[in-house]
Order: C-alpha cells, then sequence, then structure tokens
C-alpha cells in the first residue's frame, strides 16, 4: 500500500485498485482506507485523486437505490474533505450524465453541497449542472448550491440567470423552478436586473 503515495501512472493505479478490490470492498473498511488516503504525505497529485475516486466511489453512487448508509457517507465526506475538487470531477460528471431520476444521488449531491464542499467547490458544483440541460432532477442541487449564499463570479451568475431564462418554457407547473428562481432573485436581488 505504500506504493499510493508514489506518483503512478494510470493504469498501475488502477491496477492496484482492482488488486485491492476497491470498488467492493466492505464499506466498513473503505473508511479506513479513506482515513490512511488523507494521512499520506505527499498529497496525492489531482489525476491519482480523480482515479480513486473513481475506483472507491462511482459505482457505489451510482448505484444507490436507498440513502448511503453512514459507513459510506464517512468515506466520501472524509475523502472529498481533502480531495473535492477530483471528487466532484468525477462523481458529478457521472451523476449529472445518468438518465432517469436518480433521486438518492440528487440527495446526496444536495447534501455534500450543503455540508462538506468549500465555496470554489460549490462554484464547480455550480458550473457542472449549468452545461447539461436542467431537469426536475437537477433543481433541488441548483436549490443547494444557492442555500450556500455564496458570492459567484460575474459570469457564472449571468450563466445561471440566462439558463433559468432559456429553459423556463420547460419548467412552467414547476414548483421546484418557481422556488429557485425565487431564490436567485432573493439571494442575489442586488445583481439581477
Amino acid at each position: 500500500l505504500s506504493l499510493m503515495s508514489h506518483p503512478l501512472c494510470h493504469p498501475q493505479l488502477e491496477g492496484l485498485c482492482s488488486f485491492l478490490q476497491l470498488s467492493t470492498c466492505p464499506e466498513p473498511f473503505l473508511v479506513r482506507f479513506c482515513s490512511w488516503l488523507l494521512a499520506l504525505t505527499p498529497d496525492l497529485s489531482y489525476t491519482s485523486a480523480a482515479v480513486l475516486a473513481e475506483q472507491l466511489f462511482l459505482r457505489r453512487v451510482l448505484s444507490l437505490t436507498q440513502p448511503p448508509s453512514r459507513h459510506l457517507m464517512a468515506a466520501l465526506t472524509s475523502f472529498c474533505s481533502k480531495y473535492s475538487r477530483p471528487f466532484c470531477r468525477v462523481l458529478v460528471a457521472a451523476v449529472l450524465q445518468e438518465p432517469g431520476e436518480g433521486a438518492e444521488q440528487t440527495k446526496l449531491m444536495c447534501e455534500l453541497v450543503e455540508e462538506c464542499l468549500e465555496p470554489h467547490d460549490v462554484q464547480l458544483v455550480l458550473s457542472q449542472v449549468l452545461e447539461v440541460p436542467l431537469s426536475e432532477k437537477l433543481l433541488p442541487v441548483l436549490q443547494a448550491v444557492l442555500g450556500r449564499q455564496e458570492v459567484l463570479p460575474p459570469e457564472l451568475l449571468d450563466l445561471l440567470v440566462l439558463t433559468l431564462c432559456q429553459q423556463a418554457p420547460a419548467f412552467t407547473t414547476s414548483l421546484n423552478y418557481a422556488k429557485l428562481v425565487t431564490a436567485v432573485l432573493t439571494v442575489y436581488q442586488s445583481q439581477v436586473s
């Protein structure tokens, strides 16, 4: 396991993850493994952290049909606390591309946005959501982002407002959409005309 602290190329790291069966290991072991990862020095590179985020969590998160166990949540939040950017790039992108309702995945994303992510990572999640067509599934994630009441860069706020305006016809009967627009107008009233 000490190999993890040394630079490894993608195939080597993926092979090591496969050998250790990290994508299917028991969740209590996953918590311990993440604690060990956080203690590594030097820190993992962005690329290594992204590979590990995929290997450790992607299958588990995409297959959720009920709320994550306390072990899985502990592992997710601990990994996210140190490697939030690669975590968001891998996990959020995958959840956004999943077809269907994905209710548990959406709830998980909202919880991570509300509880775990730093402001710059909240902005990353917002930019990722705005890259795909809005759906009813994504509206709670945007609501969670707005609930943080972070200062957004003008270009990101402009994109949010433009997206909401352009996609309004698809949400004429959506209560979540109405709440979202109200939140934008409330939180960013001085910047939205």
